[in-house]
């Protein structure tokens, strides 16, 4: 895991930074690192942007007592996953990392409102998006059989056109990263889930 050092070294300066302490704790890969506006879509969360670029849920469970478990959290959105899948792992190795991560959340902060945002379908990666539909439905499966305070976000079924393929104008030209409409969708979606579960504590 050496490879992310500078981005987990930075991201713990970042913290030390900090004048206010955050609510709502955003973690994962690039698309959330990438998310320039993310501080004022989730205004009202009192958020902060603890994504590091190339992450993995590997990753996210390895880092998480360097990067997550130093802030007073009140609740945390999660989105990794697709990078696992792009190095070769399979749909159910990812699972495992997911409830490794979940043990580590809830062992630091206990049952504080927790959201794992599905896996993107993407241009670039169509040739796995059968391994992502499966990695989805096995979290998602889990978090209804848990049914506490772990929700799934659904982000996979809004981001595919009439025919069933990644809508293309949410991407940049890489066709992996989102762009501006595909981030307005993301906000929509997500916000809208977060302000279910909100409550005085969280501001």
């Amino acid at each position: 895991m050496y490879w992310y050092e500078e981005e987990v070294k930075g991201l713990e300066k970042k913290r030390l930074q900090l004048i206010d302490q955050p609510s709502t704790l955003f973690y994962g890969s690039s698309t959330i690192r990438l998310w320039d506006t993310l501080y004022d879509d989730f205004k009202l969360f009192k958020p902060t942007n603890l994504g590091f670029g190339g992450s993995t849920l590997a990753a996210c469970s390895w880092f998480f007592n360097r990067i997550v478990a130093p802030f007073d959290a009140k609740s945390i959105v999660i989105y990794a996953g697709d990078n696992d899948l792009g190095d070769g792992r399979h749909p159910e190795e990812i699972f495992i990392f997911f409830e490794q991560l979940s043990h580590q959340i809830a062992a630091r902060y206990g049952e504080i409102p927790c959201y794992f945002v599905s896996i993107k379908p993407s241009i670039a990666r169509l040739d796995l998006i059968n391994s992502l539909k499966y990695a989805n439905n096995i979290i998602e499966n889990e978090i209804v059989k848990w049914d506490n305070n772990w929700k799934f976000i659904n982000i996979f079924n809004k981001m595919l056109n009439k025919n069933g393929y990644p809508e293309k104008e949410y991407f940049q030209p890489d066709g992996l990263h989102l762009n501006i409409k595909g981030y307005a969708l993301w906000k929509q979606v997500i916000y809208a889930r977060l302000l279910e579960n909100f409550h005085a504590e969280l501001i």
